[in-house]
């Protein structure tokens, strides 16, 4: 990549708004914007300034005198042009337009001016704060283009920043993981990772690992000065010391992936135990046709709420019977299908009956997954048998009483549900953790690398080919945070960000 050239881009989300960002960076990005600005004030570095933006050339440009403020203006260059009338606001993509009438004003708009090395990327970066009109946004980006700049790809803001050394790669994946952030526990989590959290847990079980490296290579390098040769113990002893962090940290991935993609959790069970009811409870919201008459839900009906800013999945499910027709028959086939494919499953029972076959043959096809056993319509006593999980299969993980039609026991439901999306790594938030499936990848190719530095060790092979298996060991730590990451892969990375970022 070019570090050397200016790049463009609108940095808002496409669309109208109140406010567009036009994003300038690159060492031309002065040079480039301030024929275009006329300014209430001396553009400074980390200051605001209030302006306007105008067609460049002409006699605009002698009055703006460089973008200088306190240059007089007509009163006829302060036209708002209409972009009905005028082709200049009118441009389609790789169409161009006539140009504007000398000094004409384009926009009022803010203008922040971050100077090098201060910025995101370290480069001069210029913001244009103007209205969000995708016209004049898409205009003024067109200006920049024709005065010298560069459309930006996407994620190439973030990439500089990386390339430049102001962040690690594992920052600039939280910057992504931030923007696409669907609950706010999830936000805080990817702005922990952008401050570098899960950097700082690495940093340790790197350097450990680099010194175990070099006390090898200088028993190598200088045997004949009597540089004592590690004993095995003590190179145990090291590998040790490097692998039981890394282990922990792997440990967390089970829980990272559920916070970082969220969970699927299906509602099933016999028809007219209160599914969708239970359903709408959880949804806070009349999501799902509730009727007395059992099989109403015919369909699978989903909806993604937060359980402890975790996004949960929750998918109502046709009750499983013995089908009466074929519509009935295409959705109970959906309901064991979307049983196979959750994180988690209610099994749904009525409370106020006594367990039948059926319910018992339910809780046999669970068995695959986690399940929380629910007896609902407790609000019409319990009568039902076997709620508890004493002889289950061992995936259930607990039994509630809920009333759907009340109320009761659904905030016992969500704790139950959050207990399971959290297990013992849910302790761990506040310290980093993988909640990547590159990082993951990456610490098992290390511990795969120790793994085999152990049995070297054990079987008394020569320093020189266990220094082999410990680099293999380092080289993925390094990976992950971008010391030593081929292009392939940053270009894998930052292609999945927005453009602007």
């Amino acid at each position: 990549m070019n570090l050397d050239d200016t790049i463009v881009a609108i940095a808002t989300p496409p669309g109208r708004g109140g406010i567009g960002v036009v994003r300038l960076a690159g060492p031309a990005a002065r040079e480039i914007a301030m024929p275009m600005l006329r300014l209430k004030h001396e553009l400074a570095p980390g200051r605001v300034v209030f302006g306007e933006f105008v067609e460049p050339g002409g006699e605009a440009a002698d009055l703006r005198s460089a973008g200088q403020p306190g240059a007089a203006v007509p009163t006829w260059a302060l036209v708002v042009p209409n972009t009905r009338t005028d082709p200049a606001l009118s441009l389609s993509k790789g169409v161009s337009a006539p140009h504007a009438s000398p000094s004409q004003r384009i926009d009022e708009v803010v203008v922040t001016y971050f100077a090098k090395p201060y910025s995101y990327t370290t480069d001069d970066i210029i913001e244009i704060s103007a209205h969000g009109s995708p016209v004049v946004l898409r205009h003024i980006a067109e200006l920049f283009v024709a005065a010298g700049a560069r459309l930006a790809e996407p994620g190439e803001f973030t990439m500089r920043a990386f390339l430049n050394g102001r962040i690690d790669l594992t920052q600039a994946e939280a910057v992504r993981d931030l923007i696409d952030s669907q609950t706010l526990y999830q936000a805080k989590v990817a702005a922990q990772q952008l401050e570098g959290a899960l950097s700082r847990r690495l940093q340790p079980i790197k350097k450990d690992l680099v010194e175990l490296i070099a006390l090898l290579e200088a028993g190598i390098d200088f045997a004949e000065d009597d540089v004592s040769v590690l004993p095995d113990a003590t190179i145990l002893d090291h590998i040790s010391s490097v692998r039981t962090p890394l282990e922990q940290l792997n440990a967390t991935f089970a829980y990272g992936k559920i916070v970082h993609e969220g969970l699927t959790l299906a509602i099933v069970g016999r028809p007219n135990v209160g599914k969708s009811s239970l359903f709408n409870r959880l949804v806070e919201r009349e999501r799902a046709i509730v009727t007395a008459t059992p099989g109403t839900t015919r369909d699978l009906v989903s909806e993604t709420v937060a359980i402890g800013g975790i996004p949960v999945k929750l998918v109502d499910t046709a009750g499983i019977r013995t089908a009466l027709d074929e519509a009935e028959s295409i959705g109970i086939r959906k309901s064991m299908e979307a049983l196979a494919d959750a994180d988690l499953v209610l099994v749904v029972l009525d409370a106020s009956q006594s367990e039948t076959a059926e319910d018992a043959e339910l809780l046999r096809l669970a068995e695959s997954r986690p399940v929380i056993v629910v007896g609902n319509k407790s609000d019409l006593g319990v009568r039902g048998q076997g709620l508890g999980v004493s002889g289950r299969p061992s995936t259930i993980c607990t039994s509630i009483c809920t009333s759907a039609l009340t109320g009761e026991g659904i905030a016992e439901l969500r704790e139950a549900i959050l207990r399971h999306i959290g297990g013992e790594a849910g302790t761990q938030a506040e310290s980093g953790f993988l909640t990547n499936i590159r990082h993951q990848g990456l610490i098992k190719d290390s511990l795969a690398a120790l793994g085999a530095a152990k049995n070297a060790v054990a079987g008394k092979v020569p320093h020189e080919m266990l220094l082999m298996d410990l680099y293999n060991a380092l080289r993925p730590l390094d990976a992950i945070t971008g010391a030593t990451t081929t292009d392939d892969i940053l270009n894998l990375i930052f292609s999945t960000f927005c453009i602007g970022k």
